[in-house]
């Protein structure tokens, strides 16, 4: 019997779990960082996660991909070269050279801002949202009120892996999430 496209799915993001490495007490006491560059140094592992992140987008239409320093630049560009857009980067601030887009928001531990350049979407575009991970969802939270403040439609946001128990997804609003991995 063949395995279904439900089942491969399952499977591929068991293999993908396996290539994470954990990592108790980082930053700081009682976190348990999911650490991705085992991921990251594997290129099937690498290969399998972006695909997984793009394919749910493919044949939509998506205008360009917005990612977040750092981690989200990484599958950000990926999936926009996958999907055959082009890639917007969200950086913290003072990174970029022209006029920008401006939103402060909370991290799991501390707070921070991120910019976009205010000329790098157009009204009506349609853009997915890419990041790493979505734990309490400050970051693509903040990432998603750049996109709306410039008048973007949000297709969805795709993250490699969720933590669930952090409830993030709320954050975000009526924006879509894909998770590949949920812990």
């Amino acid at each position: 019997m063949k395995p279904t496209k439900a089942w491969r799915k399952v499977s591929e993001a068991a293999d993908l779990k396996r290539l994470i490495r954990n990592v108790p007490d980082f930053p700081q006491p009682g976190v348990l960082f999911r650490d991705i560059t085992p991921l990251l140094a594997d290129p099937s592992g690498l290969a399998m996660a972006v695909e997984l992140m793009a394919q749910p987008f493919r044949g939509k239409r998506i205008d360009a991909v917005i990612g977040a320093e750092s981690r989200g630049f990484i599958f950000g560009t990926a999936v926009a070269k996958e999907l055959s857009v082009g890639f917007i980067p969200v950086r913290k601030p003072g990174k970029l050279p022209a006029k920008t887009r401006r939103r402060e928001y909370e991290l799991e531990y501390g707070t921070d801002a991120l910019e976009m350049h205010a000329d790098a979407i157009h009204s009506e575009q349609n853009v997915l949202i890419v990041d790493d991970l979505l734990a309490t969802g400050g970051t693509l939270a903040a990432c998603c009120d750049l996109a709306r403040d410039a008048g973007a439609a949000i297709e969805a946001v795709a993250v490699l892996i969720e933590l669930v128990e952090l409830g993030g997804r709320a954050r975000l609003g009526e924006c879509p999430v894909f998770s590949v991995i949920s812990y």
